[in-house]
């Protein structure tokens, strides 16, 4: 059950990571009359999405604490992959996205925003590629 759970809280962050990211988000900056418009849309889903990532890494820390009384180099990985991508998210969500919205220096924000955003997409795909091992069924 545990493994599962794991499983589905990972692909679940990096999937809506995915969708939302590479996949929306572009997709209304193409086809919405104005980029204002898509602009306001897409701060509202990486809001969301914010907070599915929130969900997911806490049920994915509660999972990891819950199975490692003695943690190795390899569940301090996980552990660490999975606090370094919710800080990303954070940091968007309380750090660029206000400064985004106001269109304070604009370019360094999204900039900002961008680099942190690609950087929890990488930590999630990392916990989903481990997640496997990391949570598989003990020899």
């Amino acid at each position: 059950m545990t493994q599962r759970l794991a499983l589905l809280a990972a692909a679940l962050w990096w999937g809506s990571l995915t969708a939302v990211g590479f996949v929306v988000v572009p997709l209304l900056f193409k086809f919405l009359p104005a980029a204002a418009m898509a602009g306001n849309m897409a701060a509202r889903l990486f809001t969301a999405q914010t907070w599915v990532s929130v969900a997911c890494g806490v049920v994915l820390l509660l999972l990891h604490k819950n199975k490692a009384s003695a943690p190795d180099g390899r569940a301090r990985t996980a552990l660490f992959l999975i606090v370094f991508g919710l800080l990303m998210a954070l940091l968007i969500e309380f750090g660029a996205a206000p400064h985004i919205r106001a269109r304070d220096n604009l370019a360094l924000w999204h900039g900002l925003g961008t680099a942190m955003f690609a950087l929890q997409w990488l930590c999630a795909a990392a916990v989903l590629w481990r997640a496997p091992a990391d949570w598989g069924a003990k020899p």
